[in-house]
Formats: structure tokens, sequence, C-alpha cells
């Protein structure tokens, strides 16, 4: 079949698809899509600002279908939450295939895939080794009867279930009651050898998403596809990077590793009958001098490795090593065999990569190291977790660089990309040469694609499209100067002070964003004390059922820590107060942002502007960005930290905000928060 020359362009498209689905065109929105239907046809990277309210989902769905069905090729969506996840695939998407069917000749297909551990594996649960449960829980009836009765519950599920997704069991079961019926991609036999292998969940998912035009997945599992030596995601040609601003936090997650005795004592166990019992052993009292170890250790971040972990480790090291060589290469055998084999020796070189990874970490000097390594754990706290030796790449921007934007055409957007009023800093993070150009084609050219050169980077354009909100109009950035620094110890009398007011002002309706859970419990007990007004706090209950109580009463203050700064949506006037109790720079004792700004430093560069000031500007962007989610949404950001009006960073950082109206006079500030109050509906 010959193909189409009457192709329709992107923002005949997307003005077809908007009046569709009953909505109007926003100059941003009709801008990116442009931006991004050029970007995929030169191969130039493009990184997008797009403000809440743009549509920038429309913005670039529309011409990521246009190219799957023109080329009848593959295009990935990569998103950080499960709620854009379920946005795209539940609304945006269908609503979308069907606007679209008519002009393209046909419906586009869209598809989710997730990692192979969030699907069952019928396998794992008719006949599969089920893990053991935690030695602590060996004692403990009560557990094992839970377990016993989630997998029975898994059991009669797999008979209903069509697609093994363990977001579609409702409710959900334990962690450790999913991992006895699913397995990792290591793990896996491989639907060629499995007997199960034609019905397998996960590979029927993996060939539904091979044939939609458009894949929708997550971070996580693209830093996957970029890290492992085999292909997790279908062949795709342009990659759609939402919520970019998540992207080196994600993906340095996935990258990092961990070692603990009990990872040793279940790969020892796992090697059960199928080597010597003296190798596994060896495995299994390495385990145990490791335990021995960083039990005594103090936790926190490792610049030299301690005498006693010199011999720990190479130990656990070299006792997986023997573990792995006593399994021996794949057998044909007996599919029971293969998967305890398999299961085994997934384990078995984690542990021994991991142990050799932890080792290499040290080799160079610090200007020049690649990871970091850190002992976690708190035996002290009220939820003492078991000490771990952690390691985590310092920098994800030559990973990206080499497997993301030198194989895929990307595009990367974000309501909070440019800091400091600049995309270079996200660039430098991403793999991407500061400095963003385009090299403008001649009208008429025949090919847009941009001939080979040999300047080093990929070749990419920022552009911010703004928003459809009117921030100095509808915004008040109120700088607290006059309160004194925050200090070590909480929350000071000046700054309740001031925090009281400014909610008696509003008559509630704010939202409260804290550095620490500490503050946040703080703030609500005084505050609970000295107003009328409800005080909902993260922990209470779940968050998704404070948010809800908070945007259905306008009189309620919600406070709480990390998860609200960039999870909360509540347009309207449950929420015309934000308050901001300090400016979030990352803690002094956390392991990775503090080794990553001592490299910096030791290459001569700013490690505090570089690490810490961009962490913080980032969060303040998109903490500030709760106050607006709807065009006629108004009030007031109040950051009670005076450093942000006083310190010579402070520019950087306000630079990095939406443009709001500021100010530095509590009087203004109070009294536009009483008229606001007055004319908000009850």
């Amino acid at each position: 079949m010959p193909a189409r020359t009457d192709f329709p362009g992107v923002l005949e498209l997307l003005t077809h698809a908007v009046e569709s689905v009953g909505g109007a065109e926003r100059p941003g929105q009709v801008q990116m899509a442009d931006a991004v239907g050029r970007a995929i046809r030169t191969g130039e990277h493009l990184a997008v600002q797009a403000g809440t309210g743009t549509g920038k989902s429309l913005a670039y769905l529309v011409p990521a279908i246009r190219h799957a069905v023109e080329k009848e090729a593959t295009v990935v969506v990569s998103t950080a939450t499960i709620a854009l996840q379920r946005q795209l695939v539940d609304r945006d998407l269908p609503r979308l295939a069907k606007a679209l069917k008519k002009p393209l000749g046909r419906e586009p297909t869209f598809a989710i895939l997730k990692g192979r551990r969030n699907y069952m594996c019928l396998h794992r649960l008719d006949s599969g080794a089920p893990d053991e449960p935690e030695d602590a829980q060996l004692f403990d009836p009560f557990a094992v009867s839970r377990l016993g009765k989630e997998v029975t519950r898994l059991r009669e599920w797999a008979s209903d279930t069509e697609t093994g997704d363990r977001d579609e069991l409702v409710p959900g079961v334990s962690d450790q009651a999913w991992r006895q019926v699913s397995v990792t991609a290591k793990e896996c036999l491989g639907a060629s050898r499995c007997p199960i292998g034609t019905d397998c969940f996960a590979e029927k998912a993996r060939a539904e998403a091979g044939r939609a035009d458009v894949i929708v997945t997550n971070h996580a599992l693209l830093a996957i596809d970029a890290l492992q030596g085999y292909q997790v995601l279908p062949d795709h040609d342009v990659v759609i990077i939402d919520e970019a601003h998540d992207l080196v936090d994600r993906v340095t997650s996935v990258a990092t590793g961990e070692l603990t005795s009990a990872m040793c004592a279940a790969a020892a166990r796992r090697c059960g009958k199928l080597i010597d019992a003296d190798v596994a052993d060896r495995l299994l009292e390495a385990g145990d001098g490791l335990a021995l170890i960083i039990d005594d250790l103090p936790a926190g971040r490792l610049d030299e490795l301690p005498r006693p972990l010199k011999g720990a480790i190479p130990a656990v090291r070299d006792a997986a090593h023997a573990c792995i060589t006593a399994l021996g290469n794949d057998r044909k055998e007996d599919v029971e065999g293969a998967t305890a084999r398999k299961l085994a020796r997934s384990l078995l070189d984690e542990v021994h990569d991991t142990a050799v990874r932890l080792l290499e970490a040290f080799d160079d000097d610090q200007a020049h190291q690649r990871d970091v390594v850190w002992l976690s754990g708190d035996k002290y706290s009220s939820n003492p977790r078991p000490p771990a030796l952690k390691v985590a790449p310092l920098g994800v921007a030559g990973l990206l660089r080499e497997r993301v934007f030198n194989q895929h055409t990307t595009i990367l957007t974000s309501a909070t990309l440019t800091l400091g009023g600049t995309f270079d800093t996200m660039a430098r993070q991403w793999g991407l040469p500061p400095g963003a150009a385009r090299v403008e084609q001649a009208p008429g050219a025949a090919t847009e694609k941009e001939a080979p050169s040999d300047e080093s980077g990929p070749k990419w354009t920022g552009l911010d499209v703004g928003s459809p909100f009117d921030h100095r109009r509808n915004g008040i950035l109120y700088l607290a100067k006059h309160l004194p620094p925050p200090g070590r110890d909480g929350l000071t009398s000046s700054t309740m002070d001031e925090l009281a007011e400014l909610i008696e002002a509003a008559g509630g309706r704010t939202l409260g964003l804290f550095s620490s859970m500490r503050a946040a419990k703080q703030a609500t007990e005084e505050m609970r004390e000295r107003l009328d007004f409800p005080i909902l706090c993260q922990g209470d209950d779940a968050t998704s059922l404070l948010v809800q109580k908070f945007s259905e009463d306008v009189r309620t203050c919600l406070f709480g820590t990390l998860s609200l700064w960039q999870g909360v949506d509540v347009p309207g006037p449950s929420l015309q107060l934000v308050v901001v109790d300090r400016i979030p720079f990352p803690r002094p004792d956390d392991p990775v942002s503090s080794a990553r700004q001592r490299a910096v430093e030791a290459r001569g560069g700013n490690g505090f502007l570089t690490v810490a000031a961009t962490h913080a500007a980032l969060l303040l962007a998109q903490g500030t960005g709760r106050l607006h989610r709807a065009v006629s949404d108004r009030g007031v950001v109040a950051v009670l930290d005076s450093r942000l009006a006083n310190a010579r960073y402070g520019g950087f950082l306000r630079a990095s905000l939406p443009p709001f109206w500021p100010t530095m006079d509590p009087k203004v500030v109070r009294e536009a928060l009483r008229r606001l109050d007055a004319a908000a509906p009850a």
C-alpha cells in the first residue's frame, strides 16, 4: 500500500483534537506542539518548559501520534508518577485516538508497559520456589498466616485477571506476598524455555506494547532499558520524557546498588541443593561477618573504606563468585531445576557485582570518582532498619547522553526546567551541552536532518512557552526578610507568629510546605492551639485522603513535607496561601548530594550552587507552583526564610520561581489575604 502524501500537519491535527475534546487552543500549546513536531522531524533534542494549564500532554501527544502513524514507528512516553501515567492512559490517549482516527485514516493505538516485577508470573505461582519469610517472621505466626492468606488471594485472582498487573489488584497485597508470584527480568526463564511462556502476562504486555503507536512507561523502566545489557522497551525512535525535572533522581535510584547480610543469606538459601553445601555456607558466613562489622559502624557517607570492610567485602565477593562458579552454565534440565538455578544466579550476581562496585568506588581520587558509598540504617529510630551498604552514581549525565540522547530523538518537558532563568543547569545533569542552539534549515530543503558535525555533544533546543496564568496579577511572592535565618532547633517563635498571622488573614485555605517532618509536626501542634481552623498534618491519614479533605473544606489547612511539594493539585478557593518554612536545601548529611557537591569542588567548581542551590531551586519552583492550578486561582506564596531575600544566592533561587509580584511588607500581604478571603466563596 503506497504511503500517503496528504498527511495532515501537526497544527491542523492539534486544532482538530482540541475541538473534538471540547477544549480551546492556547498559544503555548500551539507553540509547543509545533516545536515537538520540528524536533521529531530534525532529530534535534528539545527541552520545553510549559507551565500548568498549558495543555502540554496534548502538545506532545499529537505530533508523537502523527509521527508514529505516518512512519509506522513507535514513540515512548515516560513519566515520573503513576498519576500522570493513569491520566495519559485512561483519559488523554483514548480521547485523542478517537479524535484523530478520521484525519489519520486509522485509530492510533497505545499501551502501558511496566517492569516485569509488576506482572504476575504464572510459572512462579504454579511451581516456582517461594522465598522464605524474613527471619523475624519465622517466629511470628500472625505474619506467616497473613502471608499465606495473601498468596491464596493471589492464586484466586490469577484465574480472573486478564493482565496480571499488580495495580489492578484491589485491595493490594504486601511486597513480600507479591514476591512469591513475580520475578525480575534476571530471574525470568524466558518465554521460549518457560512451560507457560505463551500465557505470560509480562510477555503479552510487551507484545501489545510492540504493536502500539505510543507506549507509556515510567522513568525507572526507561533507566533499566538504558542500564541493562538487554532490551526492555520495544524498538522506538522517539522518547518523550514528561516530568523531566525528576529524571535524574529516578535514574540515580535505579542505578543505586545495595549489599546486606540478608541478601547474602537469601542467595545462599536459593542455592539450596544446587551446589555443595560447603560452598553455600561460605557465603552465609561471609554475610554474617559483614553484619557484625556494619552493625558497629556509624551510618553515613564513607569517604574511605574502613579497615574491617577491606576484608569483609572481598570475602562476600569471593564467596558469591564461588557459588556462581559452582552453579555452572545453564543446563538442559527439568524446568523446575532451571527455575531454581535462575533465581539463585540472579541474586548471586547482584551480591557479587555490588561487592565489586563497592570496592572499585574508592580507586580514584575525589575529582574522578564515579560512585559514592554510604552506610544506611538507623537502629535507634522508632522504626529501626537493618544497616545496608549502598553505592550510587555521582552523576548520570554520561549514561543518559550515551544510552538515550545518542540513540533516540528526545523531548523533555515539565513545568519546571529553567533554574536561575536558564535550561543549562538541568542540561548539564542530563548530559546535554549547556547553551541550547538550533541550526536553521533553508526553506524547501530536501531534508531537515542536519548534516553530521564534529562538534561534541548532542544538538538540542530549549523552549519556554510560558504559562496561561497571569502570575504577577494573580499571585504575590512574600519574602519575610525581617525574620531571623532558620536554625537547627526547629521553628522560632517569630516564625510561628508570622505563620499564625498569615493563616488568620487567609481564613485558613493554607498549604504548609515544610523542610522536615519535625517542623511540620511542630507547626501543626502550635497552630492547633492558637487557631480555630482545622489543621491536617501529613501522616495523620493517607495523603490522598488528607488532600481530599483539604480540598473539600475551604477553611482547612494542610501541613506536610516532600510529597506535598510536588503532589498537591487543588484549584479554587481552598488554597490561597502556600507557606514555605525554609529553603529546601538537601540535608548536609545526605550522602549523594554531599558527595556530588564535594566532587564539583574537587574539579574547581562551585559545589554549593551546582548541587545544593539547584536542588533547592527545583523544589521551590515545584512547591510555589501549587498556588496556581487554574486560570482563576489567586493567592500568596510566603517564604519564611529570610535568606531568599538576603543571601547572595537568593537571586538565583528567585529567578527559578514563577514571576509573582514580590513584596517584603507583611502588612501588604495580610491585607491582600483578607481581601481574597472576603471575596472567596465560603
